[in-house]
């Protein structure tokens, strides 16, 4: 990208027209569509392909078409305000801490009425790799996204190829059959839109989306009848899964039954024919959630880890100027004490803590 910097002036003109053409014919140019693989090593045994994360890079130039489009398609989503208000990911003005304060907001809200809650946190398989084009295409002529426009993300969606690079190898170029670009500018809002249906699935569960993390909660006054009511909504989110050919991870479906009750025996709660496990708590978009929203985990591994830099930065302070010192803070230590703090950070006690742990550096 920085080689495009220094020659904006002189690609700015023929690119200009290359992408005049490629919006009024629909066409996305054929040599943008190619990826290039390369496997990050995570951990563990090297000779195991799962420990690799796979980095996909995408053409520059291709990045900026999209980023011409994108302004076009954001403005269309906006002006007919096609994304549901539960949907958080990839929109302007919207975050992770957003998210959060929505679900909690509405966990509190019903147990301040006295209702029991469950809340259900979906993991869907490698759902942006499974994006199914003929149904993508149906669903944006459905939001109204027609003629040139659509045959244009047709053209950007079909007949993209990827190759492995890995050390001194490479391998054959193959053709990807599903699943939108990973690493790319429009891929996450096609997503998005793929999925944006899903809140009309249901009227009775409250859904609460950022990209594919998937909160569901379900409130009632009488447990056995929510139980039996909540199942009901839940085979109907399977059937949608189903119809939209994307699957569910169960063994990673999480459940937590909210609030400070005495024990409510078990709660079988099913999808896709399978029971999903009952925990304590569980990480919600970098959080870690408790069935009683103390945050105590999620509190625990933040002072944790602000221990550990913070010994780091007290063996740099001798070597380093205050400059430096203070960009290693803001990444190692303030990054952790920030982020969603307006969630947990409201505890009285760890407000305390903080306040004296600030008053210390």
């Amino acid at each position: 990208m920085s080689l495009i910097k220094t020659i904006t002036a002189e690609i700015t003109p023929p690119l200009t027209h290359i992408s005049n053409l490629s919006f009024k014919n629909g066409v996305f140019p054929e040599k943008m569509k190619i990826a290039k693989i390369r496997p990050i090593y995570k951990g563990g045994e090297k000779w195991n392909f799962t420990n690799y994360r796979p980095i996909s890079i995408l053409p520059q130039l291709s990045k900026i078409l999209e980023k011409l489009f994108m302004n076009r398609l954001d403005k269309f989503i906006e002006d007919n305000n096609i994304l549901h208000e539960g949907q958080y990911g990839f929109r302007k003005g919207r975050s992770t801490a957003m998210a959060i304060i929505d679900i909690t907001e509405n966990i509190r809200e019903a147990l301040e009425k006295k209702l029991f809650v469950f809340g259900i946190f979906l993991d869907l398989k490698k759902a942006f790799d499974t994006i199914n084009h003929d149904i993508l295409e149906q669903k944006l002529q459905n939001y109204g996204i027609k003629y040139n426009a659509l045959k244009w993300i047709k053209s950007y969606m079909t007949n993209r190829r990827q190759y492995v690079d890995f050390e001194e190898h490479t391998s054959k170029c193959q053709t990807i059959q599903c699943g939108v670009p990973q690493g790319s500018i429009l891929g996450p809002k096609l997503f998005i839109l793929y999925i944006n249906d899903i809140f009309k699935v249901s009227h009775s569960l409250k859904l609460t989306l950022f990209a594919d993390d998937t909160t569901i909660l379900c409130t009632g006054k009488d447990i056995k009848t929510l139980i039996e009511s909540t199942n009901e909504e839940l085979s109907k989110i399977q059937t949608w899964l189903d119809v939209n050919k994307l699957a569910l991870n169960v063994s990673k479906t999480k459940l937590i039954n909210f609030g400070k009750r005495k024990k409510t025996g078990d709660i079988r709660l099913k999808l896709n024919m399978e029971l999903i496990e009952q925990v304590k708590e569980y990480r919600v978009l970098g959080v870690w959630m408790d069935d009683k929203l103390t945050w105590k985990k999620h509190i625990q591994i933040v002072k944790n880890k602000v221990a550990k830099s913070s010994y780091i930065l007290w063996k740099l302070q001798q070597i380093l100027h205050t400059k430096s010192l203070k960009t290693i803070y803001s990444s190692l230590i303030a990054s952790h004490l920030n982020y969603c703090s307006e969630i947990w950070g409201n505890n009285y006690n760890i407000l305390n803590h903080y306040l004296n742990y600030k008053k210390k550096l």
